[in-house]
């Protein structure tokens, strides 16, 4: 089943959960209510907590009762709460329940250096095959060149990519990505995390935000740490794994942001956000079968069990079923 992304962002809300629904209320300061009606007057929405995917948060007033988070947690949700300059700024997930957790973890803790190249090298090879499919719409001769280029260095990358050709692609991506938006300001910096980053930077770190909280969600479920990363490490990063899976799937959010750029759309407006968010019900190819991303993911994950598992070689990493 499709799991549902939520945002919650135009006006204050309570959170709670009744007869396994999430109630979304609209929250006033005089509210000091005890106990919740049947028929709440405030009420502005239910979801069935199953439903729930990734529900992210961007109102500061908004407010959870324990059994709201406890529910989310229970149905596999990850909420995600975003700070002042509307940047997610934690996430909260919950605590796998797989059968097989502890052998999984042996397996992930057990995974060799050899192993762990072989892999980023498969990451990164598709994340410039993914990076040169986004270019592809663009009929422009200095775009084909760069298009080409980046095809070209894809097929130069070696296991652990120690000539750090992820870096020579992106030098040729991020020039050309958004080269023919007039709404974005040339040269275009990528600057992650830089809150006063002109735009598009706002709309690429909310996207990615949204992956990254599916992608956490699904490496949870599978019985995975995601703080044990196979080419990011980081003492203060919880999520390097995340990080490290997500690579191929940012210039799904790329091609996304240059279509809202190209129709001068820059500010995170909750109709943008919706359109970022939904992302995650985008049909994509995953080996032989297609389907949302968010599916996708989970297959993606499961196949990186395998392969720690010595079930298997190669990891299924969707890619977009767009045509070039």
């Amino acid at each position: 089943m499709i799991k549902r992304t939520v945002e919650i962002s135009r006006e204050p809300a309570h959170l709670a959960v009744r007869r396994e629904q999430l109630l979304i209320l609209r929250r006033a300061d005089s509210d000091r209510r005890r106990r919740l009606p049947a028929n709440p007057p405030n009420l502005a929405g239910t979801i069935p907590c199953e439903d729930l995917g990734v529900l992210m948060v961007d109102n500061r007033s908004t407010t959870y009762s324990h059994h709201a988070l406890a529910k989310l947690a229970e149905h596999g949700a990850a909420l995600v709460v975003c700070g002042r300059d509307h940047h997610p700024a934690g996430m909260f997930l919950p605590i796998s329940s797989n059968t097989q957790l502890f052998s999984r973890l042996d397996a992930q803790l057990g995974a060799s250096k050899p192993m762990r190249k072989r892999l980023w090298r498969q990451i990164v090879v598709a994340k410039l095959r993914a990076q040169a499919k986004a270019l592809a719409p663009l009929d422009d001769p200095v775009v084909k060149r760069a298009r080409r280029r980046i095809l070209s260095l894809s097929r130069r990358i070696r296991s652990g990519d120690p000539e750090n050709i992820e870096a020579q692609a992106a030098s040729t991506y991020w020039p050309v990505i958004f080269a023919h938006c007039q709404s974005v300001r040339s040269p275009f910096r990528r600057r992650p995390g830089d809150a006063n980053a002109p735009p598009p930077n706002n709309m690429l770190d909310y996207g990615y935000s949204a992956i990254r909280a599916a992608m956490a969600r699904s490496i949870v479920s599978a019985g995975l740490l995601p703080a044990l990363g196979i080419y990011h490490r980081g003492r203060s990063n919880p999520f390097c794994l995340a990080d490290d899976l997500m690579e191929p799937i940012r210039p799904l959010i790329d091609r996304r942001v240059r279509g809202l750029a190209e129709r001068w759309e820059l500010e995170l407006t909750q109709p943008v956000k919706a359109e970022l968010l939904d992302v995650l019900t985008e049909e994509v190819e995953c080996g032989e079968l297609r389907g949302p991303l968010q599916v996708s993911l989970t297959r993606y994950v499961a196949s990186l069990v395998r392969v720690l598992t010595r079930e298997s070689d190669d990891l299924l990493i969707p890619e977009s079923s767009r045509p070039e």
